[in-house]
C-alpha cells in the first residue's frame, strides 16, 4: 500500500482562499446523559471514549455487526456529565434509535440536542487559537461560550467546528457559504457519512484510521472483529481519494474504470461544487482502479475524473 495518492494537477483551488464563518445547517447533535454515557458510547463506536478528557474530541464510526459504517461523529465532553456526538442530521433520527437500543441497563440517555446548539464551521483567519496556537487535529477548548474543535485543514487552511448554545451570537469573522466549507470538508479528505452511503464502507475505506478515527486497541464494538481483520489480514484494497470533474457530483455516484463497464470501481461518498469551477468529491474504491486506470464518473464512458492529491499521508498497513 502507498502512503500518498499520486498528485494530479488541477484548476479547483487556483486563488481561492478558505475563510470566514459557515452555518452547518446540515449537521445535528446527540447528547449522552447519565453516569455511564461515556462507558456507554465507548462500547459502541471505533474510538476511546473512556479515556476522554476535557481537551481533545475524537473521531469516530458507529458500524453494523459487518463493520459496514452506519454514521460517523465528531464527539465530545459537553461538561462532566453528558458527551455530544455531531454527525450528519440526515441520519440522527435512526442512529439515535438504534444506539438506543443498546442502552439496556447502561445509565445513559440518548436524546436528539440539535435544537439546543448552534453549529458552524470557522476556517482561515477566523478559527481560534487553541493550546496557545497548537495545531494538534481534535483539540478541543471552550473559547467564548462555544465549544471549539480543530479540523483536519484544507487547502492548506486551518479549520474548526465552533458547537455554540442555541440563540448565542455567532463566532466572529466573515460570513461564509455553507457550499464553501463543504468544499472545505471535501479537500480535509475526511469524510462524514450520510443517508446515501450508509452501510457502504468499513472505516479503512474512508481511511478513517489514518486520520485518527479508529483506536485498534480498545475493547469491543459492533463490528470490532470485521475492522480489526480489514487492518490486520495484510492489505487493504480500498481506500478513499478526493477527485475533480467538470460536472455536478452527488453522493452515491457510482464510479467506473474505462476497461469494465460491468461493475464501479468506486462510489462518490461526499461531493461539493469547487470555487474556481468544476466539482470535487471525496471517492471510496478499489486502489490498483484509481490508481492507474482511467476514471469516469457514472459510466465507463461519463465524464472524466482526475485524483487530487490526499491532504494526508495514508498509514501503513499492520
Amino acid at each position: 500500500m502507498t502512503t500518498q495518492t499520486t498528485p494530479h494537477p488541477s484548476a479547483s483551488t487556483a486563488t481561492f482562499r478558505l475563510d470566514g464563518v459557515a452555518p452547518l445547517a446540515h449537521l445535528g447533535v446527540i447528547q449522552v446523559t447519565g453516569e455511564d454515557a461515556a462507558k456507554f458510547i465507548h462500547g459502541q463506536l471505533t474510538q476511546d471514549f473512556s479515556l476522554l478528557d476535557q481537551h481533545t474530541a475524537r473521531l469516530a464510526a458507529f458500524c453494523s455487526p459487518k463493520g459496514r459504517v452506519l454514521a460517523t461523529f465528531i464527539g465530545f465532553k459537553h461538561n462532566a456529565g453528558s458527551l455530544l456526538l455531531v454527525c450528519s442530521k440526515d441520519l440522527l433520527a435512526t442512529t439515535l434509535k438504534r444506539l438506543s437500543m443498546f442502552v439496556m441497563r447502561a445509565k445513559a440517555r440518548l436524546t436528539d440536542a440539535s435544537d439546543d446548539f448552534d453549529l458552524y464551521g470557522l476556517a482561515g483567519n477566523a478559527t481560534k487559537s487553541i493550546a496557545e496556537g497548537a495545531p494538534s487535529t481534535w483539540a478541543k477548548a471552550e473559547i467564548d461560550n462555544c465549544t471549539v474543535v480543530n479540523l483536519y485543514p484544507a487547502d492548506k487552511q486551518p479549520r474548526q467546528l465552533c458547537v455554540a448554545a442555541a440563540g448565542s451570537p455567532p463566532p466572529a469573522g466573515a460570513l461564509m457559504s455553507a457550499d464553501t466549507w463543504l468544499w472545505g470538508e471535501v479537500h480535509s479528505g475526511v469524510a462524514t457519512v450520510s443517508a446515501p452511503v450508509v452501510d457502504a464502507f468499513v472505516p479503512q475505506m474512508l481511511n478513517f484510521e489514518s486520520v485518527g478515527g479508529v483506536n485498534f486497541k480498545k475493547g469491543c464494538y459492533p463490528g470490532q472483529e470485521v475492522v480489526a481483520r480489514s487492518q490486520f489480514r495484510g492489505t487493504l484494497k480500498r481506500r478513499a481519494f478526493v477527485a475533480h470533474g467538470s460536472v455536478p457530483m452527488a453522493c452515491g455516484l457510482e464510479v467506473f474504470g474505462a476497461e469494465d463497464a460491468s461493475q464501479p470501481v468506486a462510489t462518490v461518498v461526499q461531493a461539493a461544487a469547487a470555487p474556481a469551477g468544476g466539482f470535487d468529491a471525496i471517492i471510496s474504491g478499489q486502489v490498483l482502479a484509481l490508481e492507474s486506470g482511467t476514471l469516469h464518473l457514472g459510466s465507463n464512458d461519463g465524464p472524466l475524473l482526475e485524483l487530487l492529491p490526499l491532504p494526508y499521508h495514508l498509514l501503513a498497513d499492520i
